[in-house]
């Protein structure tokens, strides 16, 4: 006899998206932009790129966060963390939700981080070598950390609930969100979950370019190009998505409160070392539909994970098409007008995995210009695709072997 309760089998739903990305500041403006084919990727401007090979990113334009956060934040907080606070306000304000309106042991926070506070350690380790350890930054001891925005989202909205950080490189924006789900599962009312992401300083350059799978060219049409004859790495960016989580008995309690769409299936998985094992990512796939109730044949989109390496994307392609047959599906990756995030490329696919379910609309992959046919993907090249969402597949991966996917559909009550 199944010992699964009516918690467990709580429907999730996303009411609230905040969002920063290159190519637009909060979900309005970042959708527009992506639908007009409209890239954020461009030179490098927050630091001299003299002595490096590699000069362009994915830069979030115009965030003055002195305009949004309190001055005593400002100090203890890197880049990063200013964005996931702001993405945070503005996700908690579109779903017309209150910290005071939820009880505060009732509220989860789940982020999802690469490394943490690249460029305030930067700043603070200059200090020590310049200047000495007295003028080195008691804040430092936090504001590195990859917890930290889960620590200082809770902290400032008062949230007691469960909190966690999800570590998985690339796949962690989908896995922050599936753990947030599970939360609701065992009973808590909200989630803010989600991953904002940012490593844009010298210190963290350096790493992102001994990677191997960054990009050598400097031309921000020709860089990144994912599922192209001319593939040759991807261009790293910054920014990324968090979300507010409900039952769909608490968006119920609050109508008309705004739906976004329903988080209806998510699994993880993990590629052996074993050489001549399959990639797990056609499996994380599979069982995201499981657990969605669904088959291959309610999906109307695949929102790629588009690593922008022959051999990766060939390996993706392949899980694609071992699911849905040659041409089965449309298939996009608007993050080639981003570039990678890190922890927050997936949410940020998830956003648009959403708005897309929304707006009844498949936004665009640009700048491919020989879409490689041995792959045999129908992607949606330069215009977006009008047509009626009813369920989308985002896919993720994450350096070290991390596969995650996660199944989004429409809400109906």
């Amino acid at each position: 006899m199944s010992t699964t309760t009516s918690t467990e089998k709580a429907r999730t739903v996303v009411t609230g998206i905040g969002l920063c990305a290159p190519n637009g500041l909060g979900p309005t403006a970042y959708w527009k932009n992506t639908l007009r084919g409209q890239s954020g990727i461009g030179p490098i401007t927050r630091f001299d790129t003299s002595k490096y090979w590699s000069k362009i990113a994915g830069e979030v334009p115009g965030f003055e966060p002195a305009e949004h956060l309190q001055g005593r934040l400002l100090p203890q907080t890197d880049h990063m963390t200013r964005l996931a606070l702001v993405a945070t306000d503005w996700a908690l304000w579109g779903a017309g939700l209150r910290s005071t309106d939820v009880p505060e042991y009732d509220m989860a926070v789940v982020t999802a981080a690469t490394a943490g506070g690249y460029e305030f350690g930067q700043r603070e380790m200059q200090k020590l070598w310049q200047q000495g350890p007295d003028f080195v930054s008691a804040y430092q001891s936090f504001a590195w950390f990859y917890a930290v925005n889960t620590g200082q989202i809770s902290i400032r909205h008062g949230m007691r609930g469960p909190g966690a950080v999800l570590v998985t490189e690339q796949a962690g924006g989908l896995d922050a969100v599936g753990h947030a789900r599970r939360q609701l599962r065992k009973g808590v009312r909200m989630a803010l979950t989600g991953g904002i992401d940012s490593s844009l300083c010298p210190w963290a350059w350096v790493a992102h370019q001994v990677s191997g799978s960054l990009s050598r060219s400097n031309d921000a049409r020709k860089a990144y190009l994912p599922f192209d004859e001319d593939a040759n790495g991807y261009v790293t960016g910054e920014g990324g998505a968090i979300f507010v989580l409900e039952t769909a008995d608490s968006a119920a309690q609050r109508y008309p409160v705004r739906v976004y769409g329903e988080i209806a299936g998510y699994a993880a998985t993990f590629d052996s070392r074993v050489p001549g094992r399959e990639p797990g990512l056609r499996r994380a796939a599979e069982l995201a539909l499981a657990d969605a109730g669904m088959s291959t044949k309610d999906i109307d989109v695949v929102f790629a994970d588009a690593a922008g390496t022959p051999e990766l994307d060939k390996a993706e392609a392949e899980a694609i098409n071992g699911l849905f047959g040659p041409h089965g599906v449309p298939v996009t990756a608007p993050k080639t007008m981003t570039g990678r995030l890190f922890a927050g490329g997936a949410s940020l696919d998830l956003a648009s995995a959403l708005l897309s379910v929304w707006d009844g609309v498949i936004p665009p992959t640009v700048n491919i210009r020989h879409p490689n046919k041995d792959y045999e993907l129908d992607l949606v090249l330069d215009d977006p695709r009008h047509q009626r969402v009813r369920a989308a597949l985002v896919l993720a991966r994450g350096r070290g072997g991390y596969n995650s996917a996660i199944v989004v559909c429409e809400y109906n009550r």
